[in-house]
């Protein structure tokens, strides 16, 4: 919950610097759960008040989510040292969104890179 928390408010719309696989991948997965959640929420709420309108709280949802969502997958694809246009490889039918995929799980680089500092030797620094 904590890295989806730092994407939304820390990051909303951030697309300069790195992110880590693991701040990637714990927004995506929290973000899974919310829209899942989400989704059987105004799907109940729609059958028992046979109210169509509540189907747009998941549009509301996305609408919100969409910015953030681009900005962390630009900063994950800065770490590996790749320009946040390389997303647009998604668009590439059939091998586009696979390469994408291991493209978001690779590690990345080790020491400071064009994108700015390791965000793994930042964390590391930091003392609680």
């Amino acid at each position: 919950m904590e890295w989806y928390l730092k994407v939304v408010r820390d990051n909303y719309a951030n697309f300069t610097g790195r992110a880590r696989r693991q701040e990637y991948w714990m927004f995506v997965l929290f973000n899974m759960l919310f829209a899942f959640a989400i989704v059987l929420v105004a799907g109940g709420l729609v059958a028992l008040t046979e109210i169509g309108a509540f189907a747009g709280l998941y549009l509301i949802y996305i609408l919100g989510i969409i910015i953030p969502s681009l900005a962390v997958a630009v900063r994950r694809l800065h770490d590996i040292g790749k320009s946040g246009w390389f997303y647009l490889v998604a668009l590439i039918p059939l091998v586009g969104g696979i390469w994408l995929i291991v493209l978001f799980a690779t590690e990345g680089d080790k020491g400071p890179n064009a994108y700015g500092p390791d965000p793994k030797e930042i964390d590391s620094t930091v003392t609680v």
